[in-house]
């Protein structure tokens, strides 16, 4: 099999049948291919739908429910994990992707012989909040990464890559975290961005800062460095209030005053508490992959 085409789906019941209809157009003339629709969960009507479509292609559609909300990037590693094809593809579900920008990533694949094809948006067609939180992801991202180009959801991957990606275990998944991890052979094309049309996207600002907030714990020491940082540049603050206090008292004789100690005793507490909290989160996580909880959890397939 050529193409595995993974769909992870949220709340997309009145966009699904079109979009394996537009698949189909594309990809039915010259390759074959699979699409591997992975309900997330959403709660609507979706798993109704693919079960129609398995229905009338059940040689081209897997259908895959999980048993609750794992998010996106869980959802698209719970689908690899069914492929066949020689090239995998995750594409939203959302159509502002069109199908037919498909063939761009396998044309560049086949020039660059690349591991990892990015369709990359000349223009994001999201609300200005959405856009902002998309940029801070990026900027995290790149500098985790040390790398220049963007990344999205619309990627086209070799199948050896599924093999080593497939081996982590952590509980947290960010796809293209892993996929950079194993390779830098990475090409980038640009494909277009339609508005939504319906629905509103998955990801709120606040959970793309939740997102953004996991690249760096998951991915970084990034947090404990600057509590080094911190930690240094607070004692060095602190050594400098209090020779400016004991020259004020030896000098002019004037008293520390209540207001100065409760200033120092709260600027060193906010900071310990922050610290405090920056440890707890990490041991968390170690806590979180000790207890080897599950990425994902299927209910349902056909």
């Amino acid at each position: 099999m050529d193409i595995s085409v993974i769909v992870p789906v949220y709340r997309s019941e009145s966009t699904l049948e079109e979009l394996f209809g537009r698949i189909d157009n594309v990809l039915g003339k010259d390759y074959t291919y699979e699409v591997i629709f992975v309900d997330d969960d959403g709660g609507d009507n979706s798993w109704n739908v693919i079960e129609q479509l398995h229905a009338k292609h059940p040689e081209k559609i897997t259908a895959i429910k999980l048993s609750k909300n794992f998010g996106q990037h869980n959802a698209i590693m719970c689908g690899m994990h069914y492929t066949k094809g020689k090239f995998i593809v995750t594409i939203d579900d959302d159509l502002q992707i069109p199908p037919e920008e498909l063939i761009k990533l396998i044309q560049k694949q086949k020039e660059t012989n690349a591991e990892l094809v990015y369709g990359v948006y000349g223009q994001k067609e999201h609300a200005r909040l959405r856009n902002k939180g998309s940029e801070m992801v990026q900027k995290i991202f790149r500098y985790v990464f040390k790398t220049t180009g963007d990344i999205t959801s619309f990627r086209l991957i070799k199948t050896e890559m599924k093999t080593k990606i497939s081996q982590h275990a952590q509980s947290f998944i960010f796809i293209d975290g892993l996929l950079h991890w194993h390779t830098n052979k990475i090409s980038r094309v640009l494909v277009e961005h339609k508005p939504r049309q319906q629905g509103q996207s998955g990801y709120s600002f606040v959970k793309l800062f939740a997102l953004a907030g996991n690249l760096l714990f998951n991915f970084t020491t990034l947090p404990l460095k600057l509590m080094i940082g911190a930690g240094f540049t607070c004692a060095v603050i602190s050594l400098i209030i209090a020779v400016i206090f004991m020259i004020r008292k030896l000098v002019y004789d004037v008293p520390l005053g209540f207001t100065a100690i409760i200033v120092t005793i709260l600027f060193i507490g906010s900071i310990l508490m922050l610290f405090l909290g920056i440890l707890g989160e990490y041991i968390s996580r170690l806590y979180a992959n000790q207890n080897q909880k599950p990425q994902f959890s299927v209910k349902q397939i056909l």
